[in-house]
């Protein structure tokens, strides 16, 4: 078995813990810094009443706790399933070197997780979401925008 090979099985087994918890659907996913698990997640979405609580995102959430970072730079990240949209955006913002996943967005939908709708959406005019989406406050909002610009010693990210 090949190092990525053992550490996706990792994934993979926490995509079981999951289900076998009751705790969410069967997603899991590790993150990898050098050999060394620096982060672990699967998907309580159900226990935590948070649909933000996927696996990538748990994940994220852990390794950089344990990295005392914010970002994932040199890191690999192992999930049991290709990442929906939401994580797929924690991932780029996380700065990962590599994602591996097993299962593909297909097999997710053929179980009842199907994301086609929200990639659609992704493409969609704001205006012609099925969500709407309104802009308010622009006048008031610019300003911290503003304030950030021209803070000295704010931290880049």
């Amino acid at each position: 078995m090949t190092r990525e090979e053992k550490f996706m099985q990792e994934a993979i087994l926490l995509s079981g813990q999951s289900i076998y918890k009751n705790e969410g659907g069967p997603f899991g996913c590790v993150i990898v810094k050098g050999n060394e698990i620096v982060g672990r997640g699967y998907n309580k979405v159900t226990s935590h009443n948070d649909p933000t609580a996927h696996a990538e995102v748990e994940a994220i959430r852990d390794a950089c706790k344990n990295l005392k970072s914010f970002q994932l730079q040199d890191c690999e990240i192992y999930t049991s399933c290709e990442p929906c949209p939401m994580c797929l955006g924690a991932i780029y913002w996380a700065r990962p070197k590599i994602v591996y996943f097993a299962n593909n967005r297909q097999d997710a939908a053929d179980i009842g997780f199907d994301d086609s709708m929200i990639y659609e959406e992704m493409k969609s005019p704001i205006e012609e979401r099925k969500i709407p989406i309104k802009n308010l406050g622009r006048e008031e909002a610019i300003k911290i925008f503003e304030a950030w610009k021209n803070k000295p010693d704010k931290t880049e990210y």
